[in-house]
């Protein structure tokens, strides 16, 4: 792992502790699966958000939001359930 994509890494899961009080209220959580070398995230809802109707709107304008705004330079988000 190169050191600009540790510091990222670093980043995302700092951006993801500040939204996963509210995930874990309602029995989800959310971690990254994967940091692409062109910055793309992959990453996995669990618990009540692998499952819940909402998530996809929990997704883009809850955890998307929230990652773009800490670190813009980020390619694409994608969630997986599971």
């Amino acid at each position: 792992m190169n050191p600009q994509s540790s510091d990222i890494t670093k980043r995302i899961n700092e951006a993801l502790d500040t939204i996963r009080p509210y995930l874990h209220a309602d029995g989800g959580d959310v971690e990254l699966l994967e940091l692409g070398p062109d910055l793309s995230v992959i990453l996995r809802l669990s618990g009540a958000c692998g499952t819940c109707a909402m998530s996809d709107m929990t997704m883009k304008a809850g955890i998307e939001e929230t990652l773009r705004r800490s670190i813009p330079e980020l390619g694409s988000i994608t969630a997986v359930k599971d």
